[in-house]
C-alpha cells in the first residue's frame, strides 16, 4: 500500500502535465502537475495513516 502511494507521487504528476499540455499549454500543464502531485501527497498520507493504525493494534 505504501508502495502504491510512492509511485503516484511519480506517476501522476507525470500524467497531469502531459495530459494538461495537450490540452493546454506549458502553464496549464504544469499546474495539472501540481494538482497530480497533491492527490499523490493525499493518497501517500492516507496509506501511511493506515499503516501506523494497524501497527499501534
Amino acid at each position: 500500500m505504501v508502495v502504491f502511494g510512492c509511485l503516484l507521487l511519480i506517476i501522476l504528476p507525470l500524467a497531469g502535465f502531459v495530459i494538461g499540455s495537450y490540452f493546454g499549454d506549458v502553464a496549464v500543464g504544469i499546474w495539472a502537475a501540481l494538482g497530480g502531485f497533491g492527490l499523490a501527497v493525499l493518497a501517500c498520507s492516507i496509506s501511511v495513516t493506515a499503516l501506523v493504525k494497524a501497527r499501534n493494534r
